[in-house]
């Protein structure tokens, strides 16, 4: 399996959160790899501007318009994390204290959180859709401290399995630096099902797998109906 490290230029700005301290030029851990042949779990998010939160637990709304789309593919056995980011309507260059200001932030409905995961960030920067795509493993850096450590040290992506309502998925801009969207992540189905990439999971589906599937297609379908009157609405 062929690895290359990433690093990314560390920004200034506020970030969605708890009180947070940057620090310069750590050494990430993270590294690009290739996909894995199976995974263990999948999740999507919407992401749309009303769902932000600022560092003080504050509703922020990000940008009119906006949306992101986040899908995350895991095994969590090995640690890695495949990620396809969209984001649309979204202006202006990207800004925050982390070595990114794409993340996977461990916060519930409502709630601010520290960031757990940075990736790299959508391009092109402009008015065009922006996009990113890949596979990271850990172990994980953000390039923030909190408490003398960075906020991804420690962190599995098992802990993502068990709660993933308890995390969510963002960016940040420079004239939106809380977030210019955000959304929480949702259980989709991975089991026997093609994950879309080249791989697919384990395991036969079985009456009640088929039954999971359309359910989770059908979430999936439903959330991206709310993003699309969410859209119509912020254009009137």
């Amino acid at each position: 399996m062929t690895k290359k490290t990433y690093a990314r230029p560390l920004t200034i700005g506020a970030l969605a959160g708890v009180a947070l301290l940057a620090v310069g030029s750590p050494a990430f851990a993270d590294t690009e790899v290739d996909e894995p042949s199976q995974f263990t779990s999948a999740f999507t998010v919407m992401a749309t501007p009303d769902q932000v939160i600022n560092n003080d637990g504050v509703a922020t709304p990000g940008q009119s318009g906006a949306t992101g789309t986040f899908t995350f593919r895991i095994n969590s056995d090995q640690e890695i994390i495949c990620y396809d980011i969209r984001l649309e309507g979204v202006s202006g260059d990207y800004q925050s204290p982390a070595k990114t200001a794409t993340h996977i932030h461990e916060a519930a409905v409502g709630k601010p959180g520290p960031p757990r995961i940075a990736f790299p960030n959508p391009a092109p920067v402009g008015d065009g859709p922006r996009t990113s795509s890949g596979c990271l493993q850990g172990p994980f850096t953000t390039g923030v401290v909190a408490n003398g450590a960075d906020t991804g040290t420690n962190f599995s992506l098992k802990q993502i399995e068990a709660n993933p309502a308890g995390f969510t998925g963002d960016s940040h801009t420079v004239d939106f630096a809380a977030g210019v969207v955000r959304g929480q992540l949702t259980s989709i189905p991975v089991g026997g099902v093609d994950t879309g990439a080249g791989g697919t999971a384990t395991g036969e589906l079985s009456g009640w797998g088929l039954a999971a599937t359309a359910g989770g297609l059908g979430l999936v379908a439903a959330t991206a109906l709310v993003v699309q009157r969410r859209r119509a609405a912020a254009a009137k």
